[in-house]
């Protein structure tokens, strides 16, 4: 019953966004406005910089704790 409640899947959400950020790409290539494309992609890798430095790796579990030799 709780996944009838639920309009749409988080697959669902992840495949419209691409599609949205596939066509927003897709047509500032074709409109040859290249240097808006530099800024979003340039804000972009900053943005995912700083998701992996702020991140807490310590926390994280590696997979091969019990092979040690």
């Amino acid at each position: 019953m709780a996944n009838k409640k639920k309009m749409v899947s988080r697959r669902m959400t992840v495949l419209i966004w691409l599609v949205i950020i596939g066509s927003v790409i897709g047509s500032l290539i074709y409109f040859e406005q290249i240097s808006i494309l530099y800024v979003l992609t340039t804000l972009a890798l900053v943005a995912l910089l700083l998701i992996v430095g702020f991140s807490d790796l310590e926390g994280v579990a590696r997979g091969d704790e019990g092979d040690t030799a």
